[in-house]
């Protein structure tokens, strides 16, 4: 269903809650929010298929903004916070975006990227730019004449080279028809008319935005954080009685090195499903926290293009711990060397036959280079077992050769962020005469002032005891904050660049 059904049978029902300002819309005001929204658009002269821009921090207009923008038939990206002038820039041309909503924190970057396109301001005044609650006090609050369904334009978060924005087709018929997400959280995570959902991520990043979405879809409550904080979140989902969240790795590490006795003074017997994607998940992190919650920790695998997608349960993931499921949208193909596909347990690149639509917008030579008769990949490796169970082991950019050997950084980083020095951890090759690369470690330990060459040592012990020394950085450098997207990707990119070219 669309909100507006809810709105119309249970208006006083809670639909978003900012957890940290306490700001709340009920599906009466997100209905009549977003209406407000679609008349502006309206009002400015945008029609189908034509597209906005969305710069703003979790705030309690965004998902008003983006049902404004669905329900008036347009394509809106979401964009990210991080990204800088020249990049944000780059986004709303690309886009061919015909007006910029941002945050007024993020004044410089919004005024530099719109570009003299119509601009409206959230909490507070940007130079230039119109003042969005007094603009929406001036619409209607009732319906468009014209609504029509439209979707988001999201673009890649930029870890392996410039953002590329992910399109697929504007959807046609009536405005509250269903999609496949909906019947997949229905399926697989129980969604329903009495789910609490408590997002901790930024809007902006794809499985925040759908699945907050999907949640209005299905009449549930939508609790926000502002920003992650670990402790924040356990009093959160005690506070509200939570019984969905979906989360990423680093969230569940952060969460681990909280204090015993702070884990133990939070009540989440209300939590039914966590889920957690965007990242992989180390073994021994997700065995601790199926210790801690209980078998209510769901995995899935996927991508923004949304060409194929796995599953797993927490049952059958402790039946098969580092798997990432089944497939469930596409047959998985894994593909060697020479695009042959190869039998259960051989690593290679993992492709999706026969899954989701989707072109990367403005370049088809990007689109073509992921695709194959084969279908499509995310640039991932792994395998899949003689079940069916799909194991990553990889990205395909990050692997490094070193004396002709492959070595996949992700292991020696799932067993370093183990350590509990370590905060967060990049692995990656950097150049090396002899060998070609050589494996290199930049750690962010959790007290600066023990950053030196006994913690290295000391992280460079535990490693060498736990993985084969061809696997092991050979050296670890300190910083006091990696490049890591709000949403759990690490910007490994940045890090490998700036080693390289140092030569």
């Amino acid at each position: 269903m669309h909100p507006f059904v809810h709105a119309a049978a249970t208006p006083e029902k809670p639909a978003v809650v900012m957890a940290g300002s306490g700001a709340s819309l009920s599906y009466g005001g997100l209905e009549a929010r977003s209406n407000q929204v679609a008349q502006l658009l309206r009002s400015l002269g945008l029609k189908r298929g034509d597209c906005i821009v969305i710069l703003m921090h979790n705030h309690i207009d965004y998902l008003p903004l983006v049902w404004g923008a669905q329900r008036s038939g347009l394509i809106f990206v979401a964009m990210s916070t991080k990204l800088t002038a020249d990049e944000a820039r780059y986004i709303v041309s690309d886009s061919n975006a015909r007006a910029v909503f941002a945050s007024a924190a993020l004044g410089a970057t919004a005024t530099a990227a719109a570009a003299g396109l119509p601009g409206f301001a959230i909490g507070g005044a940007i130079e230039g730019f119109a003042d969005l609650d007094a603009e929406l006090a001036r619409q209607p609050t009732s319906r468009i004449a014209d609504e029509s369904p439209g979707r988001d334009m999201l673009y890649s978060s930029g870890t392996t080279g410039r953002p590329k924005g992910v399109i697929g087709p504007l959807p046609e018929g009536p405005l509250d028809q269903g999609d496949a997400l909906q019947g997949l959280v229905a399926a697989l995570y129980a969604f329903g008319p009495d789910i609490k959902y408590l997002s901790p991520a930024p809007l902006y990043h794809a499985a925040p935005l759908r699945y907050c979405m999907a949640v209005h879809r299905f009449g549930g409550t939508v609790v926000v954080m502002e920003k992650f904080d670990p402790e924040t979140y356990l009093a959160l989902v005690e506070k509200h009685r939570i019984s969905h969240s979906q989360l990423v790795p680093t969230m569940f590490v952060r969460m681990l090195k909280l204090p015993d006795d702070v884990r133990a003074k939070y009540d989440l017997s209300s939590l039914k499903v966590a889920i957690h994607a965007a990242a992989p998940c180390p073994v021994d992190v997700k065995h601790a926290m199926i210790q801690w919650w209980g078998p209510v920790i769901y995995e899935y695998y996927s991508a923004t293009e949304g060409a194929g997608f796995t599953a797993i349960s927490p049952q059958e993931w402790l039946a098969k711990p580092g798997s990432v499921g089944k497939s469930i949208l596409g047959q998985i193909r894994v593909l060697g060397d020479d695009d042959e596909v190869l039998p259960p347990g051989q690593t290679g690149r993992i492709y999706f036959h026969g899954g989701g639509n989707f072109a990367y917008h403005n370049d088809a030579a990007k689109t073509a280079s992921v695709m194959s008769d084969h279908g499509a990949t995310f640039g991932d490796i792994g395998h899949v077992d003689e079940d069916g169970y799909l194991f990553l082991t990889d990205r395909a950019a990050f692997m490094i050769i070193s004396g002709g050997v492959n070595v996949y950084p992700q292991e020696a980083e799932n067993a370093l962020v183990l350590h509990p020095e370590v905060a967060d951890v990049a692995v990656f090759g950097i150049p090396c005469a002899e060998m070609g690369e050589q494996v290199k470690a930049v750690v962010q330990p959790r007290d600066m002032g023990r950053a030196g060459p006994e913690l290295e040592a000391e992280l460079l012990a535990f490693v060498r005891a736990r993985l084969s020394h061809v696997k092991c950085p050979k050296s670890i450098d300190f910083r006091a904050e990696l490049p890591r997207h709000d949403t759990g990707k690490l910007y490994k990119r940045l890090l490998k660049d700036e080693y390289w070219a140092k030569g």
